[in-house]
């Protein structure tokens, strides 16, 4: 149950043109203009639409007093880290903080192989880096979440997947949540209107744990590699061929464990990767995308001649369920 305050307006508008998330927009810049003054705010910028759009929006309206901190924790997507500087302190001038936490979380999770203390690990880890970049910082009363109207719906908490709820209550900040009492659809809307690339706004689903639940049992640097340049290729791939947009989450998973193969007249035993792509509504139940055989033989090529260490390449064919979207 959500209180009263955290109820979407009955009389509120879907925001599904540009013109309605213009007119959100400068609601919302005038909005938090009230709020904040001439206070400043900070954000935990993960890169994802959320809290890009949250970011965007407090750029606009409070420029300079918004605090972006990004943690590259090592478990996120080839060349995101990059398009966060990029987009937001390159292009929107804004006040970025870029956290090299790499070491001191893979450090962390070095011999973990079960999957739920893996996530605890890294949501505790978040934190903690969080709250130290949060304690640098002068002056800073408020707190800026990308929760969205969903999150409200499931929990009626604080936006669990961003990790910063776990904040000690000494710091005191007051929540700033201007897109609260929107739909993820509406938020991209709004994202498209405030100038976010497309590769932002439309990015697909990801874990919180980012990478971390796709490279099974306890992360080595190697396996992450690979889990991280054979996605890149997948969805270069579904891109070039008309895929991207149209299926709903595709990713792909290296398993703790080697397969024997042949390369060059040698024998060798390397990792496969598993290549998972669904299409869902709800995510309560997802069915497998039939991606194109030529189209398959074209990205198992690609992955074990560009990838080092993988020898082999399978495609996940179980829908949800019995099977869940994701491996961990």
């Amino acid at each position: 149950m959500t209180d009263n305050c955290n109820k979407r307006p009955d009389d509120m508008q879907r925001i599904n043109t540009p013109e309605l998330a213009q007119a959100f927009i400068d609601e919302k810049v005038a909005e938090i203009r009230e709020q904040v003054g001439d206070g400043k705010v900070l954000l935990a910028l993960s890169g994802g639409v959320d809290s890009s759009v949250v970011a965007a929006l407090l750029i606009r309206a409070i420029g300079k007093n918004l605090v972006c901190v990004h943690v590259n924790h090592g478990l996120l997507r080839k060349g995101e880290p990059e398009q966060v500087v990029e987009v937001f302190r390159n292009q929107m001038d804004a006040n970025l903080v870029y956290v090299d936490a790499v070491d001191r979380f893979l450090d962390k999770l070095a011999g973990v192989d079960e999957p739920e203390k893996k996530r605890k690990i890294i949501g505790a880890e978040f934190i903690r880096v969080f709250e130290e970049e949060a304690r640098k910082q002068d002056g800073v009363e408020f707190l800026a979440q990308g929760t969205i109207y969903p999150d409200i719906l499931e929990s009626g908490t604080v936006k669990a997947h961003h990790n910063v709820g776990g904040l000690p209550e000494d710091l005191k900040f007051k929540l700033v949540e201007p897109v609260k009492f929107l739909f993820k659809d509406e938020v991209r809307v709004v994202g498209k209107a405030l100038g976010l690339p497309d590769s932002m706004v439309y990015r697909q689903p990801f874990p919180g744990p980012g990478l971390g639940v796709r490279c099974l049992g306890a992360i080595t640097r190697d396996r992450l590699e690979m889990v991280r340049e054979s996605d890149a290729i997948l969805r270069e791939e579904f891109a070039a061929n008309g895929l991207e947009g149209k299926v709903w989450q595709y990713f792909t998973v290296v398993p703790d464990f080697k397969s024997v193969g042949v390369r060059d007249g040698q024998r060798t035993f390397e990792r496969p990767v598993i290549i998972r792509a669904v299409n869902t509504v709800d995510a309560m139940t997802a069915e497998v995308e039939e991606i194109p055989y030529p189209l398959l033989k074209r990205i198992a090529a690609r992955i074990t001649a560009e990838v080092p260490g993988v020898n082999r390449v399978v495609y996940d064919l179980t829908a949800k369920p019995p099977g869940t979207i994701e491996w961990e």
